[in-house]
């Protein structure tokens, strides 16, 4: 029985990381420009952000919650820099020097994991996931017993896992298919930065 909060774990962070995100971008990004093992950096440091937003969100379930509805600042600052980096790489060219190729390189878990932990959108989706998985007969608090947590989180952080690889996966199918990708797929990513960004906007105008 206790095996069902892992399995919750997992499909509650499948659900939460389909849409397409910041993390998202940046492994399919990362897949197309340089390799699938670099992009599985990326994967790895956002699974473990994905963790401490849920463990977070499940400690201060109202307050969180309570704290987004009065300070849409935050929403309104989160969609002006999706919105910007949309517009760089928009109109980003495609020759970049070594030196910021390298330290592109070695930030690969940092990139995962900021990307993952400054993400309000999915700590609001958190706080909305433990509202309807404690009103359907399956109660889960920071007083449930430690395996019950521990399999949870790992549900958590496997289901991140998984779903960031399978974007990697698709992309590998892409680059093996098209050419000359990269200058493309940042018109794409700009393009699809902006298109989240405007989702955001919309959605605090009509809250």
């Amino acid at each position: 029985m206790v095996l069902v909060y892992l399995l919750i774990g997992i499909l509650a962070a499948i659900l939460g990381a389909l849409p397409l995100g910041a993390s998202n971008i940046a492994v399919i990004n990362t897949t197309l420009k340089q390799n699938a093992k670099k992009a599985f950096k990326i994967a790895i440091a956002a699974g473990i952000a994905e963790v401490m937003l849920s463990y977070y969100a499940l400690h201060c379930n109202v307050v969180v919650k309570d704290f987004f509805i009065n300070n849409l600042w935050v929403q309104i600052i989160v969609a002006l820099l999706l919105f910007v980096a949309g517009i760089y790489l928009f109109f980003k060219k495609q020759s970049e020097s070594k030196t910021k190729k390298r330290k592109i390189t070695e930030s690969k878990y940092a990139t995962g994991f900021f990307l993952g932990i400054l993400n309000p959108p999915v700590l609001v989706y958190w706080v909305i996931a433990f509202g309807i998985i404690n009103n359907n007969d399956i109660m889960l608090s920071l007083q449930s017993s430690f395996s019950v947590l521990f399999l949870f989180f790992c549900g958590v952080y496997l289901g991140k896992l998984l779903t960031l690889y399978s974007y990697s996966r698709f992309s590998l199918l892409i680059k093996n298919k098209v050419r000359d990708i990269s200058l493309i797929f940042n018109k794409v990513t700009g393009i699809l930065l902006i298109v989240i960004a405007f989702v955001q906007a919309v959605k605090l105008y009509v809250v």
